[in-house]
């Protein structure tokens, strides 16, 4: 069957469409886009959950002397971070919970803050990044906060 198109006769063969070699161009460009652009997005992903690992780790340890302001005490290392949301043994002056929500937040891969109470009666809160071993570097180093 021939149209007439513009004093022309075109063939169905002769329609406008796109041919393979274009939709092969178009899809070389977009993965080199992609190649450029995808590491530089998944390093800020990676960056943002240092950030957030970071602020989370001050934000417990704002709440812990928040305890310690209460109690006269911090937290013992049976206790630890929980004390934070629900009263400890002894409820000597505690006014919690001492973190927004009423329950522990975990680190951004997935892993429990860790709580110590050392020996000089100071703390430490770390989160031990990606790798979730202690050390490292840039996404995999620890986040440590304390008085």
């Amino acid at each position: 069957m021939m149209q007439k198109q513009s004093g022309k006769k075109v063939s169905r063969n002769q329609r406008a469409g796109y041919t393979l070699a274009e939709l092969l161009v178009v899809l070389v460009i977009l993965g080199l886009i992609m190649g450029l652009v995808a590491p530089r997005f998944i390093g800020q992903i990676g960056g943002s959950k240092v950030k957030i690992a970071a602020a989370q780790v001050e934000n417990l340890a704002a709440a812990t002397e928040f305890f310690s302001i209460d109690t006269g005490r911090y937290p013992s290392n049976s206790e630890g971070l929980s004390a934070l949301v629900s009263v400890p043994g002894e409820p000597t002056g505690w006014n919690g919970p001492y973190l927004k929500r009423g329950h522990l937040p975990v680190d951004p891969w997935g892993n429990p803050y860790r709580y110590r109470l050392l020996p000089n009666g100071q703390f430490e809160i770390r989160s031990w990044g990606a790798d979730n071993k202690e050390g490292g570097e840039d996404e995999n180093r620890d986040h440590v906060s304390g008085s």
